[in-house]
């Protein structure tokens, strides 16, 4: 048990990263000398000190380490990137014991950081809240293991199961959710690597996908223009945030502006892959779907997701654009005052 109290607390640790260490996972370290922790750190945004790293710099008595248990919800890496190696920090220092969550798929590490601090003579424990520390790094896992984005549906439906009404007198969204709900949502795009809407979405609702309503960093904008009849007057076109814009391969190469790449994919067939391997050679580690329902239905239908968030409103719109259709396992429910989140795993 007291393992699992401090994989617990790396992971909340953990969970400080979030959305700032891409292509790094968000790692978390505790460090424990006579029951007592003495040290703490998450992995710093990309370039900078890995969670252990910054775990150990926070000792203010480093002969401590010496008699000490260092807590970590990923494998220690065994590498040199941008940073030395962690396992040979842990060595250095001579940390008798260290407690790991999971291991590390990535073939540079894949139990070579165990390995190496086992050959140390170091007492390695590895499994603590395995579950819940491949959780934490899905988007981390799912990019080593499956070579594309963590991939999160997300929309919000009425009581009567419709996303949109069929017409509107303004180019706006009409909020189905409540102000709670829409924060959440914001929370999340901080979250996320990319956000991804098709061409009606944006002419819809001329919608901006950026942080508003939360602080954090601005998901790449994924955009979907197959015959280029987007305006390019359009919010998602004003060169603040990093877009890509996907485009039919049967139109002409487009120019590429201010912060504005255009990639070309085939939009008569297997959409979803394609969409999956363009974010692939961007680099991309996770990405919202936000609509509009065909492009949600597109993922559904090439079974290319690993969540589903749905909001359920209290309104309801007796007849409109009908809510996307899946199955699969209901993961977690809950109450945000008027709205009902459920979430869903592709399992």
């Amino acid at each position: 048990m007291t393992n699992e109290l401090y994989i617990k607390r790396c992971l909340q640790l953990a969970k400080n990263g979030i959305g700032n260490t891409r292509p790094n996972p968000s790692v978390g370290a505790v460090i424990v000398h006579d029951n007592k922790i003495i040290g703490e750190g998450f992995t710093s945004a990309y370039g900078g000190n890995h969670a252990e790293v910054n775990a150990i710099n926070s000792v203010e008595n480093k002969e401590l380490l010496k008699q000490a248990t260092i807590y970590v919800t990923l494998e220690p890496c065994s590498h040199f990137g941008k940073t030395p190696p962690c396992a040979d920090l842990i060595v250095k220092h001579k940390i008798p014991n260290v407690v790991i969550g999971c291991v590390d798929t990535n073939s540079l590490v894949a139990g070579k950081g165990i390995e190496r601090l086992e050959n140390a003579g170091i007492n390695v424990t590895v499994g603590v809240l395995e579950a819940e520390c491949l959780e934490h790094h899905k988007r981390f896992f799912t990019v080593q293991n499956k070579k594309r984005p963590y991939i999160i549906l997300k929309w919000a439906q009425t009581q009567d199961g419709f996303i949109a009404p069929i017409s509107k007198d303004e180019q706006k969204p009409v909020w189905i959710s409540n102000q709670y709900s829409q924060q959440l949502v914001h929370k999340w795009r901080s979250e996320e690597h990319a956000i991804l809407v098709g061409t009606n979405t944006v002419v819809a609702d001329n919608p901006k996908l950026n942080v508003r309503s939360w602080s954090g960093n601005n998901p790449v904008r994924i955009v979907l223009d197959a015959n280029c009849r987007l305006d390019k007057k359009a919010n998602v076109f004003d060169g603040s945030v990093e877009t890509i814009v996907l485009v039919d391969s049967r139109n002409k190469k487009q120019e590429v502006g201010s912060n504005l790449i255009f990639e070309q994919i085939d939009f008569s067939k297997n959409i979803a892959k394609q969409i999956c391997e363009v974010l692939q050679k961007h680099k991309i580690q996770s990405v919202i779907i936000e609509g509009g329902r065909q492009t949600l239905q597109t993922f559904i239908d090439e079974n290319l997701w690993d969540e589903a968030r749905v909001f359920t409103g209290e309104t309801s719109f007796e007849s409109g654009v009908a809510a996307p259709q899946f199955s699969a396992k209901l993961s977690s429910e809950e109450k945000i005052k008027s709205d009902t989140l459920k979430i869903y795993r592709n399992d």
